[in-house]
């Protein structure tokens, strides 16, 4: 699956799930809040013993997932393709 055709399902779920449509400024929480509970798995992974390898994967792998949700909402409500702004940003990366 592409960047662009995460962004166009993200888009085709909000469009049939008029409660997940949010403003620019509610998907910029959003996004902050998604970030913030990956930060939480991420340093619980390293401070955490008992988490097992597959535990803490697992748990990254949902909240990057969130984050990248979060991302293309936000996208969506600021009308950014994604995929256009990799292209054009990837030289000053």
């Amino acid at each position: 699956m592409t960047l662009r055709e995460v962004q166009e399902l993200v888009d085709a779920w909000a469009a049939k799930n008029p409660a997940g449509v949010r403003s620019d400024f509610t998907a910029m929480a959003t996004l902050t809040e998604e970030v913030g509970e990956l930060a939480r798995v991420i340093s619980q992974k390293h401070s955490d013993p008992s988490m097992s390898h597959e535990a803490a994967r697992k748990a990254v792998s949902r909240e990057l997932c969130d984050v990248l949700w979060a991302l293309c909402s936000l996208a969506d409500q600021t009308g950014v393709d994604l995929t256009e702004a990799l292209v054009d940003n990837v030289d000053r990366m």
